[in-house]
């Protein structure tokens, strides 16, 4: 991808990729999930799906390849879903982009403690700091993780922020979707 840091590591790479892709969809998206695969790997024994695609330059693709799954289904808690994935051993890692509504932390002292659920839910909605925020996170068998946040009001490939450490509770899901 062409916003994509040749000098990030291929976790970075892959999560800028999926961000990207999730960027040309639009807001307004329901999560989508993403196996990640070693490039090489489904080259060498999936050479008909490599091409399909489009990974039969060796030089031109990253080291993980994102494969979009079925659809997240709506009407079910994203942990509980998360819960009841299992990955077979050719998948090296996984990838969840979701939108979310989040408050600045000067507004964190504002919520009513006695709300919850869909009532905190609609007050963060209406909260007039409310930022719409579009979260990609990746993790690998290993432990490894990444993370891109992309605010709508600053919707450009350059104002996508990164690091390991961005969305923890996210990125413990999604590690747990790899134990036994």
């Amino acid at each position: 991808m062409s916003n994509t840091p040749m000098a990030a590591s291929p976790l970075t790479r892959a999560v800028l990729e999926i961000d990207e892709y999730a960027s040309g969809l639009g807001w307004d998206q329901p999560a989508r999930l993403f196996a990640l695969v070693d490039t090489a790997r489904l080259r060498a024994q999936e050479p008909g799906l490599a091409a399909q695609l489009g990974l039969e330059d060796e030089q031109a693709t990253s080291a993980l390849t994102p494969i979009e799954q079925d659809e997240v289904p709506t009407g079910k808690p994203l942990d509980e879903f998360l819960g009841t994935i299992a990955w077979p051993d050719a998948v090296t890692g996984c990838a969840l982009t979701v939108e979310r509504l989040m408050l600045p932390p000067s507004a964190e002292a504002q919520v009513p403690q006695d709300l919850s659920g869909a009532a905190l839910t609609k007050w963060v909605a209406n909260h007039p700091e409310r930022q719409e925020v579009r979260m990609t996170v990746a993790v690998l068998r290993d432990g490894t993780r990444e993370s891109a946040l992309r605010l709508r009001e600053k919707d450009t490939p350059t104002e996508v922020l990164t690091g390991k450490d961005l969305v923890p509770g996210l990125a413990e899901a999604l590690t747990a979707t790899f134990e036994d």
